[in-house]
């Protein structure tokens, strides 16, 4: 594994860690001011305070059980930003006990900024945005 990549890994981790342990303040220190969250298909939001709110709505959907962990990753550099394709896990137990698992396959894009990668896009649904697309 590459340098990038495994520091790449690294910060997705922790961003995963800070998620799980419902820990904002922390999480949003992995994402640029200009960032944009796809919060589900057809609703993105963009800016730090948007995707905070956004991360504290999810917590309580998933009934503040959510557990989010990686697999696979692919990255694809690019001057000063970083394309990560990346198997995106998710845990939760609703509010009726009822346990699920889900994998995504997700996109996000990093920027460097100050020696540090900060993410500019999550995507955590990945291509299957497009399942939702209606041709012209």
């Amino acid at each position: 594994m590459d340098a990038l990549t495994r520091t790449l890994r690294e910060t997705i981790a922790a961003a995963d860690r800070a998620i799980t342990a419902e820990n904002f303040d922390e999480l949003m220190k992995f994402y640029a001011d200009d960032a944009s969250l796809v919060v589900k298909p057809g609703l993105t939001v963009t800016g730090k305070d948007s995707i905070r709110r956004a991360f504290v709505a999810i917590a309580q959907h998933f009934n503040h059980s959510i557990v989010v962990t990686q697999g696979k990753m692919q990255v694809i550099p690019g001057g000063d930003v970083a394309l990560v394709i990346m198997e995106t896990r998710l845990q939760a137990t609703d509010k009726a006990g009822a346990e699920s698992q889900s994998m995504r396959r997700a996109t996000y894009v990093f920027r460097q900024v100050s020696e540090k990668w900060l993410c500019v896009v999550d995507n955590s649904y990945g291509t299957t945005l497009l399942d939702e697309v209606v041709e012209p």
